[in-house]
């Protein structure tokens, strides 16, 4: 059975019952789906830029990314390439000015490395792909908290409730492979939907101010199975 990226469950939520039962049917054929105008490679340039300017802390890795992006654009005949160009070229113009210190610990931040053999988590016994940008820990005075942020882009992007279920599985990644020696900072687990321009903490789904619906999506596969 093939791991399962949280688009996927996402998409698995907004099929019709029928369509829903050939997605569980699907998932016994190990086959790796095409990236698509909604797929990670499609939106990497803007992703990749985003995520090097949170790193450094420095948005000049964002501006470096547009020029180079327009003058590849000018180069292509392609109108299926130039669109893609362009609309990377759009998000990231919406965060050529924007304050990092949104996403940001005011403490030290230092960048953890992460292992690929630690993306997949195993629940309801369904491999979920976990792929977060940036783990890092927050050096306090008594205490080192973890923390861990995900860039993900989607054209006309998330639903809130969809937003928060990149927040909920970061959170439960975080505390299988980083909690031992840390202290989880829920307000840090962060998932950012770049096309909105909007980001959901785990703390948000602790107070009950955003529904978490990860568990319901997969019992739901399961039966289905």
């Amino acid at each position: 059975m093939r791991s399962l990226t949280i688009k996927n469950l996402i998409e698995f939520r907004r099929k019709s019952a029928r369509s829903k039962k050939n997605f569980v049917t699907s998932l016994k054929v190990d086959k790796v789906k095409l990236a698509s105008e909604g797929g990670g490679d499609y939106w990497i340039s803007c992703l990749s830029a985003i995520s090097n300017s949170y790193k450094l802390n420095d948005l000049e890795a964002i501006k470096d990314k547009i020029d180079e992006l327009k003058a590849k654009m000018n180069k292509t005949d392609s109108s299926r390439i130039k669109t893609m160009y362009s609309r990377n070229i759009e998000i990231l113009s919406a965060y050529q000015d924007f304050d990092l210190k949104k996403w940001r610990a005011a403490k030290k931040v230092v960048f953890q490395k992460k292992h690929k053999e630690n993306c997949v988590l195993i629940i309801r016994g369904l491999q979920i792909q976990i792929t977060p940008h940036h783990v890092f820990t927050i050096q306090g005075n008594d205490k080192t908290e973890v923390g861990a942020i995900w860039f993900i882009a989607k054209l006309n992007g998330f639903r809130i409730e969809e937003l928060a279920m990149f927040s909920d599985l970061l959170y439960r990644y975080l505390k299988l492979h980083f909690s031992q020696q840390n202290v989880l900072n829920p307000k840090y687990c962060i998932a950012v939907d770049v096309f909105k321009k909007c980001q959901v903490n785990y703390l948000q789904i602790e107070r009950k101010e955003i529904p978490s619906i990860v568990n319901s999506t997969l019992n739901e596969i399961r039966k289905l199975m």
